[in-house]
């Protein structure tokens, strides 16, 4: 068991019990069971990771947002399946290809629910399965609503898993760039070769980006032209789900 790791945790849900009020070391360190200085130490380590805040005039502690929004990342992990049901299956109807939803973690995606095409030649894929995200059309579109940061920490290595895939950042994150810009994000057999897909990103009541939508299919139905094509289709879906979830342009 990691002691220090568990000390911090018993003072965050401290500091969250107070209701976001500020809170003195000593009434703190009392309700751990932990010494003042040893409370000091672990709050200032809180503090550098965005978890507790110091008010400079009286020294007392009070808890962030931080904890607010992993919680609310959670839940609409959970809430996202309930709310994009039925236009998967509208998606899925219309365009007659596998439609994923997926969400980031780390540097993959994924897929937390999907509908298979019912066509006898189609994309493969995994309920609970990962993909590399800068391969796929979700994780593309996923990443490229993350800060610079998190791209830089996480997409360290990008591996070659087709002739087609993006292995340097530079170009990567124009690619980002352009699927920020039209709305989707595109795989042109960059994780299997003869797999391309088309993903749009759905947004929480936050105006956070929390899942993506896609279809998937043989690159020989889903050619550029059907792609664009159907990108609309993926994007309106997208939104439908966003404004279930209380999203408000």
């Amino acid at each position: 068991m990691d002691k220090t790791l568990l000390k911090g945790l018993m003072l965050l849900e401290a500091l969250a019990d107070q209701n976001g009020k500020p809170v003195t070391i000593p009434v703190l360190a009392e309700q751990v069971g932990l010494t003042k200085s040893n409370t000091h130490r672990t709050l200032q380590t809180l503090a550098h990771a965005g978890y507790a805040t110091r008010d400079e005039s009286t020294g007392n502690y009070r808890s962030t947002f931080k904890l607010f929004e992993l919680g609310a990342k959670q839940m609409a992990t959970v809430d996202v399946r309930q709310f994009a049901a039925t236009h998967m299956r509208a998606l899925a109807d219309l365009t007659q290809e596998t439609v994923h939803l997926s969400i980031l973690d780390g540097a993959s995606v994924v897929y937390v629910d999907k509908i298979d095409s019912a066509q006898p030649v189609r994309a493969y894929s995994v309920l609970g399965g990962h993909a590399p995200a800068y391969c796929v059309a979700t994780g593309k579109i996923l990443l490229a609503h993350q800060s610079q940061d998190y791209l830089t920490r996480y997409l360290t290595r990008l591996e070659a898993h087709t002739k087609a895939t993006i292995t340097d950042l530079p170009s990567l994150k124009a690619e980002l760039a352009r699927a920020v810009a039209n709305g989707y994000a595109l795989n042109r057999g960059e994780w299997r070769e003869s797999v391309g897909g088309v993903a749009a990103p759905i947004f929480d009541a936050f105006g956070v980006v929390v899942a993506a939508i896609g279809i998937s299919g043989p690159l020989e139905r889903l050619s550029a032209k059907r792609m664009k094509e159907l990108a609309p289709a993926v994007q309106e879906a997208a939104s439908k789900i966003s404004r279930a979830m209380g999203y408000r342009r």
